[in-house]
């Protein structure tokens, strides 16, 4: 079946249109919930988190009564970062978890994600079965009498759960003697990135945290780097954290206001966990986007980098089947499979503080352990997602340009899962050629399927 809802991080679109309406999200409960019926017959319940979008309320409350016209009972937690609600969802013994939220997205956005009992993002398998039963007319309510109908309830506590699982991903150590710039991007961390920074005793200036339902990632956050970065040389800081809407992943800024995203933080975190042999079999996993110059300063270390397709899924998916310790990608979504079941930005930026209070460098210095091939990733919009090998012009420049770069660069070329657009990234040694195959795909594209 063509996947009418799910794209490669749950569904997602804007607000008040399909598939992001009231009426699509009361059926993803319904059909969620029979799913939890299969199991043992408990009186079943899902966890429920947004991000700080004004559409949070309204698909909030559609899926609260899907859910609860099914006989499922809702734990309603509120503002909560992403991998909080990974996290919330076994800390309740919950049969599922639904964040809502769009992530790096504009506010005019919005998305749904769950996650199975176990803090996992679900398969494609289980979110094929939830989106045939949407398209079903298996959703009657009628075997549910008054008296099994679910409750809602709003929970408390969570915050202070979460707050204490990030702090003990570092053992509770002092981050005493280092200052840091957060940009929360108004979005799901707002509540909870200053305590938990505070709390282990850093000296914390905290921006944009406050949202008012429509400024989510509005000129800031993991996309927007630059303004922590002007922030971190204005206050001195030792470091800059911008998360993004939902705070699952993270772009970091050293000393100097010079940008570490993902690639460099993994191989600053792979190089010290093999050094205290708690990389498991040497290995990373890194997805198609993950710089040459990851794989070459990993490779120099004595460590493989396994690639996936792009998504932070994929990436844990394989990370359990083969009990890898870390994974991630060049956006900032990293995952530390010791702590988390999937990316947490806050995690990952106590995991670079900490080992900048270990070691006693700057995370300048940390970072020179890799360094980076010129590249060059591109969007352009598209009207439809047609196939790149139905499209022959297309086709003939990519592979011209890969013939021309040899074995010195690479080309990627992938349409969005979550956006109407089509990604073009390409690398190699030589930054200029790479800026000139970049465009010349690009108009290709814009050419054939361009809006």
């Amino acid at each position: 079946m063509a996947r009418k809802l799910f794209g490669t991080d749950g569904v997602r679109g804007v607000a008040n249109c399909f598939p992001m309406t009231a009426d699509t999200a009361l059926k993803l409960g319904q059909a969620l919930a029979i799913t939890l019926e299969k199991g043992q017959k408990k009186r079943k319940k899902v966890v429920i988190g947004k991000d700080t979008r004004l559409s949070g309320y309204m698909l909030e409350y559609a899926l609260t009564s899907g859910l609860c016209s099914m006989g499922v009972d809702v734990y309603l937690v509120g503002p909560m970062p992403t991998p909080a609600i990974a996290h919330l969802t076994k800390s309740f013994a919950a049969d599922a978890g639904i964040v809502i939220s769009a992530s790096h997205n504009p506010a005019e956005d919005n998305g749904i994600k769950i996650f199975s009992s176990d803090g996992f993002k679900l398969p494609d398998d289980a979110e094929e079965e939830i989106e045939r039963l949407v398209f079903s007319d298996k959703l009657s309510t009628e075997h549910i009498s008054s008296a099994k109908i679910g409750k809602a309830y709003r929970i408390d506590d969570a915050r202070g759960r979460y707050i204490e699982f990030v702090k003990n991903s570092i053992g509770n150590s002092s981050l005493k003697g280092l200052k840091a710039v957060i940009d929360c991007a108004n979005g799901a961390a707002y509540a909870v990135a200053d305590d938990i920074f505070s709390e282990l005793g850093a000296e914390i200036i905290t921006m944009n945290a406050n949202p008012n339902g429509l400024n989510i990632n509005e000129q800031c956050g993991a996309l927007h780097p630059h303004i922590v970065s002007q922030a971190v040389l204005r206050h001195q800081a030792d470091i800059g954290i911008a998360l993004d809407g939902d705070a699952d992943r993270v772009i970091i800024v050293d000393e100097k206001g010079e940008v570490v995203d993902g690639d460099h933080i993994m191989a600053i975190a792979a190089i010290n966990l093999q050094k205290e042999k708690r990389l498991m079999k040497d290995t990373v996993v890194g997805t198609d986007y993950s710089n040459l110059g990851l794989e070459i300063a990993l490779r120099e270390h004595g460590i493989t980098l396994l690639r996936t397709k792009v998504g932070d899924r994929y990436i844990m998916e394989e990370m359990k089947k083969n009990n890898y310790s870390l994974g991630g990608e060049q956006s900032g979504h990293i995952i530390f499979y010791e702590h988390t079941t999937t990316g947490d930005g806050l995690i990952t930026a106590l995991q670079v503080m900490n080992l900048m209070m270990k070691t006693g460098k700057k995370l300048s210095q940390l970072k020179q352990v890799m360094k980076p091939y010129p590249q060059v990733i591109v969007s352009v919009d598209v009207r439809d997602k047609k196939p790149i090998e139905k499209m022959p012009a297309v086709a003939r420049k990519i592979a011209e340009i890969k013939a021309r770069l040899k074995d010195n660069g690479r080309v990627l070329v992938r349409y969005s899962g979550t956006q109407n657009c089509c990604r073009i990234m390409v690398e190699a040694k030589d930054a200029e050629a790479v800026k000139k195959a970049v465009h010349e795909i690009a108009a290709a594209i814009t050419k054939q399927v361009g809006k």
